[in-house]
């Protein structure tokens, strides 16, 4: 190795995966002459910058650096937004999310709890005096005001910083100073910020997400302006009903363990439910039968129509489109989709065209299709996966084909040329891609990734209203470029056709031999694993380099092929998901140079899950495994996920116990020989809390089943730390050849 480079692990960890430096989280002005995104100043650079792309005059500019907004101070963050963060998997620092106004000439975002807005056409930016610590601000359409969560409470700023009530009013006297509830920065200093709906409650938000809408349901906010932008429609969040459980850190005795409000399976959520705010101060509650839909999925609130709610029922096997009297609160079903197995919210869904017809995404005849109104806009082969804009003529989205690890950008008509039906792609390539966009009128920016070239492309382009594509500008990614190639081989296995990607050493020819197999799975719900991008497979390259035949397998359960392939897991998660990594292991066997007297699986989050599972109750196939921050009790997980799947732990506990790795039932699956187990887990997961694993152990030590256990001081589900990610992997080789016993 070159003297001062650092190893694949180290540069791994050191450029969270390869993102920092890329471009990411766009926003278009809608008359097409701006470009915005987030973007650190290097491969290495943490803290990420808002950038301006000004396509008149072509060039780029920062609008935003929080390295000079700070004047170099550290980011101090609040416990709300450590857990925004946690809930997106967000590592990086800067500025990590933004929000714009209407015409995309106004961001508003937060650095260490304070509140920031960004002129984008000039590109300067200034603090706004505020209660904080600030949490998830945004404009409003116009652009004039500014609303976010601080201390549980929702509030609003005029950008101008005078004042916030449409009749003029001065701030009220309680955000004129800091009373002893505000962040101590504000102290004694007068803010022009309004309180327009406060806790009632210790454990009360207003405005805020909660954690199984974030963790699960994919919605991340709490409030929506009105497209007049002189109203709010906020989320009210009771936590008050769900279990405390307690987060410590045993490498600190002398810290409090940090409570933490998780609905366990079969447990109370929090009760949420919408009140419409007006500036003026005035308040309507929104109606809805809250008991037999306690899920509030996605808000949608736009010019199209009146705000528009997906509220689904506990058992998911039922949600409803509902529309909001703006004047009254009460709601109104347009549309019901029910399913015997399960419902799935979708990102983008539901929403208006601008001519007042529903959106959505909704399976019927076997596949998941798009529709506008009644009429489904697309059919197999595609998969469709999220509504990406609606256009006045179309709606552009993503899906997926018979080729699930190819994930394209389309757009489909439902009115003009669109009448014909049909669909055609966006930025189409000659090999598979990993693509997503985002577009405002005529202007769309496409990100692709391919195992054709590292990282991602991102291009500005120009849609037509007939398809036509023009290409404006392409934006630069400073990140590194990773010290390995990828190689992975695309096949399909057995006779379900499981997608698979086979990775060899670099190198490797016949005249060396069968290799041991290592099986690098997710292989469950929301996890696809085997995609055409170059970076989604380095690290199974990297283990591949180290002498192994490295297969990824995506089995039932997994996304992108049909409504029938996810759904086949429900109530048979275990063996399903099991079975298919074994299927393909032996199918492709015959055509690659596996060893099979020397096969090992590792995996995290639902792949440690899997992992445990191949060596407790496969040791026939499976000779060792690295079960990484594993589900083990599938009663200590959350109420949306494991419901979904398994259905409520009182009325099915067989289902639990069956699939559960802890349980007399789930344990009773596990057969001779005993096999060589390395459990690793954070401490500080809030997630896939460490007990998991800690019963996992218990429950192997007595069966007398030896193992090892890696615990991780203050890391979470998401493990960041550079020296922690950098050596967990090397562990894990090591644990592995020593397992199989490589040389």
């Amino acid at each position: 190795m070159t003297t001062g480079q650092p190893s694949f692990p180290r540069q791994y960890a050191r450029t969270q995966r390869f993102t920092l430096g890329a471009p990411r989280g766009y926003a278009l002005s809608p008359d097409g002459a701006r470009v915005v995104f987030l973007r650190s100043a290097s491969g290495t650079d943490r803290a990420q910058r808002l950038w301006v792309l000004d396509l008149d005059e072509g060039r780029e500019f920062t609008a935003a650096d929080p390295l000079a907004l700070l004047a170099g101070a550290d980011e101090e963050l609040s416990p709300e937004e450590r857990a925004r963060r946690e809930r997106t998997r967000e590592g990086s620092a800067g500025v990590v999310g933004y929000a714009v106004d209407e015409a995309v000439e106004l961001a508003a975002f937060t650095l260490s709890g304070r509140l920031f807005v960004s002129e984008l056409r000039a590109g300067t930016t200034r603090e706004l005096p505020v209660q904080g610590p600030v949490v998830d601000p945004r404009p409003s359409p116009d652009g004039r005001r500014v609303a976010f969560v601080a201390q549980g409470g929702l509030r609003v700023v005029s950008v101008d910083g005078g004042a916030t009530s449409d009749g003029g009013a001065a701030p009220d006297e309680e955000s004129a100073s800091d009373d002893g509830a505000g962040d101590t920065r504000t102290a004694n200093t007068r803010t022009a910020d309004r309180l327009l709906a406060a806790p009632d409650g210790p454990q009360v938000t207003w405005g805020l997400a909660e954690f199984i809408a974030a963790e699960e349901m994919g919605r991340h906010r709490g409030f929506w302006w009105s497209p007049d932008s002189d109203r709010l429609l906020a989320a009210r969040v009771d936590e008050s009903p769900v279990r405390r459980w307690w987060i410590a850190d045993p490498a600190h005795p002398d810290r409090e363990p940090v409570p933490v409000a998780y609905p366990a399976a079969g447990t109370a959520n929090a009760v949420v439910t919408l009140a419409l705010l007006g500036l003026d101060g005035s308040r309507t509650e929104v109606t809805w039968d809250h008991v037999r839909y306690p899920y509030l999925a996605r808000v949608h609130w736009s010019a199209g129509g009146p705000p528009l709610l997906l509220v689904q029922s506990r058992d998911q096997r039922d949600q409803r489109y509902l529309t909001v009297d703006t004047g009254t609160g009460a709601t109104r079903t347009v549309h019901d989709d029910e399913d015997e197995v399960w419902v799935e919210p979708f990102p983008g869904a539901p929403a208006w065209t601008p001519d007042g017809r529903l959106v959505r995404i909704a399976d019927e005849g076997g596949a998941r299709k798009l529709f506008v109104g009644d009429r489904p806009l697309t059919g197999a082969p595609l998969h469709v996966r999220a509504v990406l804009d609606v256009g006045e003529d179309d709606v552009l989205f993503s899906a997926s084909g018979t080729d699930m690890k190819d994930i394209g950008v389309y757009r489909a008509w439902f009115r003009g040329s669109g009448d014909q039906g049909g669909w055609e792609r966006v930025g189409a390539r000659p090999f598979p891609t990993v693509s997503s966009a985002v577009r405002s009128g005529e202007l769309v920016v496409l990100s692709q990734a391919s195992a054709e070239w590292p990282g991602a492309r991102v291009e500005v382009l120009r849609l037509d209203a007939d398809g036509g594509e023009k290409t404006l500008a392409t934006l630069a990614s400073y990140a590194e470029e990773p010290q390995l190639t990828a190689r992975p081989r695309f096949v399909l296995a057995g006779e379900r056709e499981i997608p698979c990607a086979v990775l060899l050493p670099t190198g490797y020819t016949e005249a060396d031999g069968p290799l041991p197999v290592l099986l690098d799975p997710y292989g469950g719900p929301h996890g696809q694993r085997v995609v055409a991008a170059h970076h989604a497979h380095l690290t199974s390259q990297w283990f591949a380099d180290q002498g192994f035949a490295v297969l990824v397998a995506d089995g039932r359960g997994t996304p992108g092929r049909s409504p029938g392939w996810e759904k086949a897991i429900s109530r048979e998660l275990a063996a399903v998901v099991l079975e298919d990594q074994v299927d393909a292991l032996q199918a492709l066997a015959e055509s690659f140079p596996f060893d099979l007297e020397r096969v090992a699986i590792r995996g995290w989050s639902f792949g440690g899950y899997l992992a445990a599972l191949a060596a407790l109750r496969r040791p026939d196939v499976f000779h060792a495994a690295v079960v990484g921050a594993p589900v083990t009790d599938l009663r200590l997980y959350d109420t949306h996920y494991q419901e979904r799947y398994l259905g409520h732990p009182d009325e099915e506990p067989a289902v639990y116990a069956e699939n559960s790795l802890v349980t007399d039932e789930g344990l009773s699956g596990a057969v001779e020989p005993h096999r060589p187990l390395m459990i690793v887990h954070g401490l500080a997961d809030d997630n896939v809390v460490v007990a998991h694993a800690l019963r996992l152990s218990a429950a192997l030590l007595a069966a007398g089943r030896p193992h090892e256990v890696l615990p991780l001081s203050g890391v979470t589900h998401m493990t960041p730390q550079e020296q922690v990610a950098e050596n967990l992997l090397l562990l894990q080789v090591d644990f592995l050849k020593r397992s199989l016993g490589m040389a």
